[in-house]
């Protein structure tokens, strides 16, 4: 059984008594757990042939009305998600420098149903969730987000492996320019690279979607990229809506650096002249 399904049957259990009102909100706990699971797999850093860290302190950033419903369960809550994680990093074989936190924060700039999770690697010599290891992996923040303050500083690297570089937001990782041509374009999702080499590009849930999006709160097809002049992204009728640059929108005009959030995870579209 995998380690959501067993994350939602534990939830189960309390839905008719302490969580009755969580499960009215907008964002549903079995969402974040997902996301968590993802900050874990973009965020992992390969120390040596048998170990990879993950972060072990996550923020989950929630809507002023999300937030309201959720934070008077947040210790019960933060429990179960913390728990998960630690169930999923054991089936992944993931290691932590530190024990596992999970907290709620409240983002004015969120709307109802819309979140964020940041992430950072803490480390403690007194920790039980997993091996010391020599030095402290960079805490970063998860989807383009700043580093939390206080998060440890960046060793010179561990042994046996190069340490990934934070990358500044709007840098994109896509291929160089060439010489001669038309304008090239591609997105960037979870550090991969996918070239746009038609006029539409629909992205979604669905097997059926250009790009496949293994989000919950992704719609099956959730909105479409749409290569002219100006190139744009417009809301397919999805569930959950589309975040432009920091814009809830249904349609906006996209530039070279633009960040498009469906659902918990971040689209970076990306262009360069021929």
């Amino acid at each position: 059984m995998g380690v959501l399904k067993r994350f939602e049957q534990r939830l189960e259990g309390l839905v008719n008594g302490t969580f009755a009102k969580v499960f009215k909100s907008e964002v549903q706990p079995v969402e974040i757990a997902g996301a968590l699971q993802r900050e874990c797999d973009n965020n992992a850093t390969i120390w040596n042939r048998d170990r990879t860290v993950v972060p072990n302190d996550f923020i989950v950033e929630l809507s002023a009305p999300d937030f309201e419903r959720l934070s008077p369960y947040s210790g019960q809550l933060g429990d179960e998600l913390s728990g998960m994680v630690r169930d999923y990093a054991k089936q992944q074989r993931y290691t932590f420098m530190g024990p596992i936190k999970v907290h709620l924060e409240k983002a004015e700039d969120l709307d109802t149903g819309l979140y964020r999770v940041r992430s950072r690697t803490l480390a403690s010599s007194t920790s039980q969730d997993g091996p010391q290891g020599p030095g402290r992996p960079e805490g970063r923040g998860g989807y383009g987000y700043p580093q939390p303050a206080g998060a440890p500083p960046m060793p010179p690297g561990p042994p046996g492996g190069n340490r990934p570089q934070p990358v500044p937001s709007g840098a994109g990782r896509g291929p160089a320019p060439h010489a001669g041509g038309s304008a090239r374009r591609w997105i960037e999702i979870n550090g991969n690279r996918h070239q746009i080499t038609r006029p539409t590009l629909v992205l979604g849930r669905s097997t059926e979607a250009d790009v496949r999006i293994d989000d919950p709160g992704v719609s099956r097809r959730h909105c479409e990229i749409r290569v002219g002049t100006p190139p744009t992204v417009a809301d397919l009728g999805s569930t959950n809506g589309i975040v432009v640059d920091g814009q809830h929108t249904t349609r906006a005009t996209l530039r070279d650096g633009s960040r498009i959030v469906v659902g918990s995870t971040t689209i970076i579209y990306r262009q360069a002249e021929g």
